[in-house]
């Protein structure tokens, strides 16, 4: 039996150094919001608005945010490694966001600030991108280029 050694192609790079990229800051923004709180919002000129609403998140909350946030980033880490397990990570994330995506445009809206007018697209961009990260290791894969 002979096994065939599968090229990794050159996308695969840029797909896995800009995902960890983005996904890094997602990581950065966590590990601040998390630890800094109110301080870290107030630099990132928050209103008192908005740092109450973050401030008031149900706990529940952490876990689609912590799976959203840390599996893109181990996701990111495995696409670069060739490792299959990316698959599950970005999985892991794209609900993480999906869950996510919901309780802030559906379950709980922020209040209508003018910061959050300007990002109110931005979780469907998270979403998106969590989407096609998981499509693309899938596509990996499958292809045999993940191992």
């Amino acid at each position: 039996m002979t096994s065939m050694t599968v090229r990794t192609p050159w996308h695969l790079w840029a797909v896995g150094v800009v995902s960890l990229l983005w996904n890094g800051f997602g990581a950065y923004d966590f590990i601040m919001t998390s630890t800094q709180g109110e301080t870290y919002m107030r630099s990132m000129k928050f209103s008192q608005e908005m740092i109450d609403y973050y401030m008031a998140m149900p706990d529940w909350m952490w876990v689609p945010w912590i799976l959203g946030v840390w599996g893109a980033v181990i996701g990111s880490i495995f696409l670069l490694l060739r490792m299959r397990w990316a698959v599950w990570a970005f999985a892991l994330s794209l609900v993480g966001a999906v869950v996510s995506l919901i309780y802030g445009k559906f379950i709980n809206p922020p209040p209508l600030t003018p910061e959050m007018a300007a990002m109110s697209w931005m979780p469907w961009v998270i979403v998106l991108i969590a989407a096609f990260l998981a499509w693309y290791a899938w596509t990996m894969a499958r292809k045999g280029v993940l191992r």
